[in-house]
C-alpha cells in the first residue's frame, strides 16, 4: 500500500508542477501514469517541439521543460507508479480514498488530483484499408525522435499546427518532404502556414493541396504512397516514412466510471478551487473544463496552485494557512 497527502493521477507538466507546489505547504505527492516515463505528451509525442507560452522562456523545447520540471521538485522527492493505469477508486471509511491500478497496485491518500491531461489518447487513424501493416515500419502518428527522419523521404499529412511545425522543422533534416492537405486553407496558427508556403515556394518543400493519401504499400516496410487529388488524378510517391497527424482522439477511460460530473468528455469543476462533485476530488490542466477554459499549460499551472491551497486546509483543518512568497522563504531545507 502506498500512503500519500496527494495521489496525482497524470504526471504530465501539471501533475508535476503540482509537486512542487504541494511541497512548499509539506505536502507529499505520488503520481500514477500509465505512461512509462513522466511527462505526459510533451514526453510522447512531441519533446524536440518547441513551446513559446511559458513565462519566463521566449521558447523551450517540450521535453527541456519536462527535464526543468523533474528538476524543480526533485528536493520533495514525490514517488512515482509508471506505466500503470488508475483504474478504480473507493471511498474509504476513514474518509479518504484507495485508488488501484490495472496492475493491482493500491493507493490511499485524502486528495486525489486528476491531472490526465487529455486522458487515455490515441491517434486519429486515416481511413486506409492496409495502413496497420506498416504501422513502425514507415507509418508513424508522431515524431519521438527526429533524427530518425534524418536525410529520409517524408510524406506529412494534416492542416493543423502540428502537420505544418513538423513540417517546419524537419525540413531541413529530411531528404525530401511533402505536406499533403484535403483542402487548400489550413487550421494551424497563421505565420506557420506563411513559413510553409515559403518554403514551398523555394522548393524546400512540396505542398500539395487539395489531396489525400489513400493507399500505403511495401515489401517488407513502407516503400510508397498514393495521393489522390480532388479531381481524381493519383500520384505514386515514393517515400521512408509517412507521417499523417489528425490529431488525437481523447478518452477519459476508466475516470468515466467514477462518479464525478463530466461534460464533453472532461471533468467539472468548481473554479475556485478546481475540486469536483466529490469532495476531496480535484480536476486540473487540460482534463477539466469550466467557463472560459482554455487548455494551456501555463492554464494548468494555475489550477495547481490554488488546488494545493484547498488540498492544505482539508487535511490540516486544525492549522491556518499563512501563504509566504518563495523569495521570503526560499527553497532549500524545504521538504515535505
Amino acid at each position: 500500500m502506498i500512503e500519500t497527502d496527494i495521489l496525482i493521477i497524470g504526471a504530465g507538466p501539471t501533475g508535476l508542477f503540482t509537486v512542487f507546489e504541494a511541497g512548499l505547504l509539506k505536502l507529499k505527492c505520488h503520481l500514477i501514469d500509465a505512461l512509462p516515463q513522466p511527462g505526459g505528451q510533451l514526453t510522447e509525442i512531441y519533446p524536440k517541439k518547441p513551446i513559446y507560452d511559458i513565462p519566463g522562456f521566449p521558447e523551450v523545447l517540450a521535453g527541456d521543460l519536462v527535464k526543468n520540471l523533474m528538476e524543480q521538485i526533485e528536493i520533495f522527492k514525490p514517488g512515482f507508479t509508471l506505466g500503470e493505469r488508475a483504474e478504480t477508486i473507493e471511498k474509504l471509511e476513514d474518509g479518504k480514498f484507495l485508488v488501484t491500478t490495472n496492475r493491482g497496485t493500491k493507493h490511499k491518500a485524502p486528495i486525489i488530483a486528476i491531472a490526465g491531461g487529455l486522458g487515455s489518447f490515441e491517434p486519429r487513424k486515416p481511413p486506409i484499408e492496409n495502413i496497420s501493416a506498416f504501422e513502425e515500419r514507415g507509418v508513424e502518428y508522431m515524431v519521438r525522435d527526429p533524427e530518425m527522419f534524418a536525410e529520409k523521404k517524408i510524406v506529412i499529412s494534416g492542416g493543423g499546427d502540428s502537420a505544418l511545425d513538423w513540417t517546419i522543422y524537419l525540413a531541413d533534416l529530411a531528404d525530401e518532404i511533402t505536406l499533403v492537405h484535403r483542402r487548400q486553407g489550413f487550421r494551424g496558427a497563421p505565420d506557420s502556414v506563411q513559413k510553409v508556403k515559403e518554403l514551398d515556394a523555394a522548393e524546400k518543400i512540396n505542398l500539395i493541396t487539395e489531396a489525400q493519401v489513400t493507399g500505403v504499400s511495401g515489401e517488407t516496410a513502407l516503400e510508397q504512397v498514393v495521393i489522390r487529388k480532388n479531381n481524381g488524378d493519383l500520384i505514386e510517391k515514393k517515400t521512408d516514412f509517412f507521417i499523417p497527424l489528425f490529431g488525437l482522439s481523447p478518452k477519459l477511460g476508466p475516470i468515466a466510471n467514477w462518479g464525478l460530473h463530466l461534460e464533453k468528455n472532461a471533468i467539472l469543476v468548481d473554479t475556485f478551487d478546481y475540486q469536483t462533485n466529490i469532495p476531496g476530488i480535484f480536476a486540473i490542466g487540460d482534463i477539466n473544463t469550466y467557463p472560459g477554459k482554455l487548455k494551456l499549460i501555463l492554464c494548468g499551472f494555475h489550477e495547481a496552485t490554488l488546488m494545493c491551497q484547498s488540498a492544505y486546509k482539508i487535511i490540516n483543518p486544525e492549522k491556518k494557512l499563512s501563504f509566504k512568497y518563495t523569495t521570503v522563504t526560499g527553497i532549500k531545507g524545504i521538504e515535505s
